[in-house]
């Protein structure tokens, strides 16, 4: 038996490779390995392979069972490809991932894509919002002040921050930061450490 015979072969185009990035971002954002997303939607590791890389097609009898492994709405899979979407390289403003936070008044939303070895955010921190405590972990970091004001303190240093403002820093360094102003601050915020592999304060 062909092992490629739950996908259609064809010659590449830009249509399915969008679809095959589109699968492949979606697999990534659930850390799913390919063995792993081919074992729960029922499908062989090479034929999932060559959907991810644009040179084959999903058909009807894939479509069904890799949405529900995605656990996604099988439309999500087989909209047109020119729809703007996140892709592995991409992500539009009305698709940003929130990313969870244990601290009140402060949000995180996740703006690098899949693929990316960095991860970026913008970090939004209410009036009287901050961190709980410090908090350090693996990596590096760079931030910009995109609007408002900030207080962060690095390795026991406070750093009062204000619209146009950038920092970089050790991630094992022990940091904190708070808005004791009035009005919001948002901060474009860049990690090397993944969202999952942070366990931080905020």
């Amino acid at each position: 038996m062909d092992m490629l015979n739950e996908a259609a072969e064809k010659p590449r185009d830009d249509a399915d490779v969008r679809v095959g990035r589109r699968v492949r971002a979606l697999r990534l954002e659930r850390s799913l390995s390919l063995a792993e997303l081919a074992a729960k939607a029922g499908v062989s590791i090479g034929a999932l392979s060559q959907i991810e890389r644009g040179l084959s097609s999903l058909r009807v009898k894939v479509i069904w069972p890799l949405a529900a492994a995605l656990d996604i709405e099988p439309s999500a899979l087989i909209a047109d490809g020119n729809e703007a979407g996140n892709d592995l390289y991409c992500v539009r403003a009305n698709g940003r991932r929130q990313i969870p936070v244990k601290s009140e008044g402060i949000a995180k939303a996740l703006l690098s894509p899949p693929a990316a070895t960095l991860t970026g955010m913008l970090v939004t921190v209410e009036a009287g919002g901050g961190t709980v405590e410090a908090y350090a972990h693996p990596g590096h970091e760079f931030g910009f002040v995109l609007s408002g004001e900030v207080e962060l303190v690095i390795d026991s240093t406070t750093y009062g921050l204000k619209t146009g403002d950038s920092f970089a820093f050790k991630s094992t360094l022990l940091h904190a930061f708070r808005n004791s102003g009035t009005e919001r601050c948002q901060i474009l915020w860049v990690n090397t450490t993944k969202p999952s592999e942070v366990r931080d304060g905020a």
